[in-house]
């Protein structure tokens, strides 16, 4: 299994020069790629292949004046870039063929230099390592001071530096795990525990054993100072530096929302998959939710993000997780006799059942029967039932968070 560590980097002024020139030249190698596949398309001639696209975009660009500079780069860069642009035409190709899953991708576009995300992917052959003193030693650019949040477990296979709308570098190492190491590092819990957990707004998620976990809302705590950071961005003149500073203070403040936001998710998933052997959880039409007037309340849950986390999780450690179809009624059925009681509105918090006079609390009803919908609920010769572990999600993102110490690998 494939897993992502990101950490932050401290690169000095010269070291962001060389990484700026870095991100400059795979752009532009990105935008030939995709310039040369639309040139053979309006002539209506095969795509280039790679091994032509290399040979005439790197090795003989280096060559003419117009495109010298690429040899201050390290080629590896490069060749990188060029495997993005394939990347990027296979995927929208197979979306158009209906072969991709998720929604379809669009053709891919020119890379920018205001793009909010500037990229670089370095791997093996680019010979970077990591120092005896815990800095990230990368070709053409040096030594990268690296604030080690924790202990990588095994050797990266590649490594990319990342630059973000805030203006902050990250280093992102894939790991390939080992499957038995990692169950091996959890005492394994009790056979039966399964736990249904119902997402909402109010309380985020409320599990099948009543037990209730407030939503953060980290949106609507930094609502005030967004607003404010928005309305200096607003004034300042196009163009100018103190817009730029302003732009960027804004996307400082949207980051520390989001690294929060993940945080707090990477906690619960991990805290969840570590007590239960069996996690199951209500597949939500979040797009559709985020059409509708709670559109800002949906998004500052970040459910989606959070159902992700407990796949692969699962995955990682052995867990069974199970996903419920979204137009099972669980609101609507009575989890004692399984009477169903009929759609009821959100004020509606709770509810007494007709048919056997039991008193509802709506949300921990439904994350009970979202855990007797998957087959997780305890048969009546008492062995429990589930369906076997899903595919999950091969990334793991780090926590940005504070900087606690700093330890190499």
């Amino acid at each position: 299994m494939q897993l992502r560590y990101a950490f932050r980097l401290y690169p000095e002024p010269g070291q962001r020069a060389a990484l700026a020139r870095a991100f400059g030249c795979a752009r532009v190698v990105f935008n030939d790629a995709v310039r040369a596949r639309e040139d053979a398309r309006a002539a209506q001639q095969p795509y280039p292949e790679a091994a032509v696209l290399s040979q005439q975009l790197i090795t003989h660009a280096k060559n003419t004046p117009e495109r010298s500079w690429l040899g201050e780069v390290s080629s590896v860069v490069l060749q990188q870039a060029l495997r993005d642009a394939e990347a990027a035409y296979r995927n929208f190709f197979a979306s158009l063929k209906g072969e991709r899953k998720g929604k379809r991708v669009g053709a891919p576009r020119f890379r920018s230099r205001k793009d909010s995300r500037q990229a670089i992917r370095f791997t093996t052959n680019a010979r970077w390592k990591i120092t005896s003193g815990g800095r990230l030693s990368l070709p053409k650019i040096g030594d990268v001071k690296v604030q080690w949040s924790r202990v990588l477990p095994a050797v990266p296979s590649s490594v990319t530096v990342i630059l973000d709308s805030a203006g902050r570098y990250f280093a992102g190492f894939v790991i390939d795990t080992d499957v038995d190491t990692d169950r091996a590092r959890w005492t394994e819990p009790d056979p039966e525990a399964a736990i249904g957990i119902d997402l909402g707004l109010t309380h985020f998620a409320v599990l099948s054993d009543g037990t209730k976990i407030d939503s953060p809302r980290f949106l609507r705590r930094a609502e005030k100072k967004l607003k404010k950071a928005q309305r200096e961005l607003s004034r300042r003149q196009k163009g100018s530096r103190n817009r730029a500073k302003a732009r960027q203070k804004v996307a400082r403040a949207h980051a520390g929302v989001a690294d929060a936001r993940k945080e707090f998710h990477h906690r619960l998933s991990t805290t969840l998959i570590r007590e239960n052997q069996a996690v199951a959880v209500e597949d939500l039409a979040v797009a559709g939710l985020a059409r509708t007037r709670l559109a800002k309340s949906v998004h500052d849950a970040g459910w989606s993000q959070f159902v992700t986390m407990l796949e692969y999780k699962a995955r990682r450690y052995g867990r069974t997780f199970v996903k419920v179809g979204r137009f099972e009624p669980t609101s609507q059925r009575c989890s004692t006799c399984g009477h169903r009681d009929g759609p009821k509105p959100l004020a509606v918090r709770e509810w007494t059942c007709r048919a056997c006079g039991t008193v509802h609390d709506r949300d921990h009803n439904a994350a009970i029967n979202v855990k007797q919908a998957a087959g997780l609920a305890v048969s009546a010769c008492g062995a429990p039932v589930g369906p076997e572990p899903v595919l999950a999600q091969r990334e793991e993102t780090g926590s940005h968070g504070i900087p606690i110490g700093c330890r190499a690998a």
